[in-house]
């Protein structure tokens, strides 16, 4: 029996499985009408950088959580009742953000996005479904942030691609079109890139993913930045307004190094991808994007995937197994306690809609459906409501808060407080971790401590801490991870992620 028949075996998507699983699993629907920060029809507010430069907001001054999720393959590869299966399900789940690429394979019906492949002569058709998705997706309360061309489209090999330098009109005339289809949808993002470099670094010739391009024919000081230049400008003419504009790089690394001085640039993406386990200290490039001038939000937008094989290239050990939820919480919660605006999710049956249409890719070992309520993914929210119940654009990471914080990549804690010091957020990735925390930022009042676990939410009060001195935490035995909550008792904080999401903190 081959790997796809197998997975249909065990996991059939059929609508009355469908049902079923609706019936039983109604928590996020009940989730979604509870929250008073998503609306269900109508138009959103913009998000926008918040003006100190590090996090985001809406354009009615609220608090934005980067809380996404990667859905690249939601154009092409759904049918309608699919893709609103996925949407309110996501919605319900407290995701904030999906990312979705505009030109990816032939969809349904076999509709191709140009006529001739010739991306000047666009079909409205095609784009007619990707219109569909972005107002249903505002309608659950949802953002998209949309990959206009996915980066491979341009780095192929030399001479070839859609959008290339000897064509840079072509590039701007697309981005026009599609800002022009999107005119006046305030819930659209974009993202440009798509798992490829702006450009090449000749002093790195030898390290991934320049080896593999140079490889390909490209020179080692290769710049694609004039085409996102083009591109970004048609957007902006088509779409109107002040679109916000981020990148999405080849892993691993960030978009800064070669685009944080662009204009159009308004947040810096990272990926820090599916490689070992613990091997890629995501905080680093966080604290190092957080310093720089002038100051934009930064965020991961591609971390392991929940149910990714581990390091599947060029050939998977299935030793190696597979990323699950621990590893997606410690890759989430370091890099947001880092100073990053948000946090993309991922799981590998479901960025492809692996399935009854859609093959099985790279070993996924489920079907989407099945992803969509992986353990990962479902604990999500419980970041998001725990950094909006406190002081949200005042959050500062504090590395020095914690003795030795990196004994190793898989230990390493990560803390974060507010600039008045009335709260810090210590992540402890294992249980029975011991440290010791310095309380002075906190002030010398007492203080309220809370274990809060990072798979339910719920918080375990601690009670009073003496504040001003070192102190030595463990956290509990069991779990494994635990995020200690420290809050100065004359804030009055309610107990920790309690607050409504959408709420003020305070």
């Amino acid at each position: 029996m081959s790997p796809l028949a197998v997975l249909r075996h065990h996991y059939p998507v059929h609508p009355a499985l469908w049902c079923r699983r609706i019936g039983s699993l109604l928590l996020p629907f009940t989730l979604l009408a509870a929250l008073p920060g998503v609306a269900r029809s109508g138009t959103l507010p913009e998000v926008r950088p918040q003006a100190e430069g590090h996090y985001l907001e809406t354009s009615d001054g609220r608090p934005f959580f980067w809380l996404g999720d990667t859905a690249w393959a939601l154009v092409h590869g759904t049918t309608r009742v699919e893709a609103s299966y996925y949407l309110r399900t996501r919605a319900g789940q407290g995701f904030t953000v999906i990312q979705v690429v505009a030109l990816g394979q032939t969809p349904r019906g076999g509709m191709r996005p140009f006529v001739d492949d010739d991306p000047a002569r666009p079909v409205d058709g095609y784009f007619d479904r990707l219109v569909e998705i972005v107002d249903e997706a505002a309608a659950n309360g949802l953002y998209v942030a949309l990959v206009p061309c996915w980066g491979a489209r341009l780095t192929v090999k030399p001479g070839t691609g859609l959008f290339r330098l000897d064509n840079l009109p072509v590039a701007r005339g697309y981005g026009r079109y599609l800002g022009t289809r999107l005119h006046g949808r305030t819930n659209v993002v974009w993202m440009l890139g798509g798992d490829t470099p702006a450009k090449l670094d000749p002093a790195l010739p030898g390290v991934y993913p320049q080896d593999k391009l140079i490889a390909a024919g490209f020179s080692a000081d290769a710049d694609w930045r004039p085409i996102w230049r083009e591109m970004a400008a048609g957007i902006a003419e088509g779409a109107g307004g002040s679109p916000v504009f981020l990148y999405h790089p080849e892993g691993a690394g960030s978009s800064s190094p070669a685009l944080h001085g662009e204009d159009w640039l308004a947040i810096n993406g990272l990926q820090s991808g599916h490689s070992e386990h613990d091997a890629t200290s995501s905080w680093e490039w966080i604290h190092r994007d957080f310093a720089l001038v002038p100051a934009k939000p930064s965020l991961d937008l591609e971390p392991n995937y929940e149910d990714h094989p581990v390091d599947p290239w060029p050939r998977w050990n299935p030793a190696s197994g597979y990323f699950r939820d621990h590893d997606v919480r410690k890759q989430s919660y370091r890099s947001v306690f880092a100073g990053a605006c948000g946090i993309t999710y991922g799981h590998h049956a479901v960025w492809g809609f692996v399935g009854e249409h859609n093959d099985v890719m790279n070993h996924a070992d489920r079907d989407w459906i099945d992803g969509l309520f992986r353990p990962g993914g479902r604990q999500m929210v419980f970041l998001r409501r725990l950094i909006e119940s406190r002081p949200f654009f005042a959050r500062i990471s504090d590395p020095a808060m914690v003795d030795n914080p990196s004994p190793a990549p898989a230990m390493h804690i990560e803390a974060c407080r507010d600039r008045e010091g009335s709260y810090a957020f210590v992540y402890f990735p294992e249980s029975a971790q011991e440290a010791t925390i310095d309380l002075a930022p906190l002030g010398e009042g007492t203080l309220h401590a809370w274990w809060c676990d990072p798979r339910t939410g719920f918080p375990h009060d601690l009670g009073a801490v003496p504040g001003g001195t070192r102190r030595k935490f463990k956290s509990p035995s069991y779990g494994p991870d635990w995020v200690l909550v420290l809050d100065r008792a004359d804030a009055n904080y309610a107990a920790p992620g309690q607050v409504p999401a959408g709420a003020s903190a305070r």
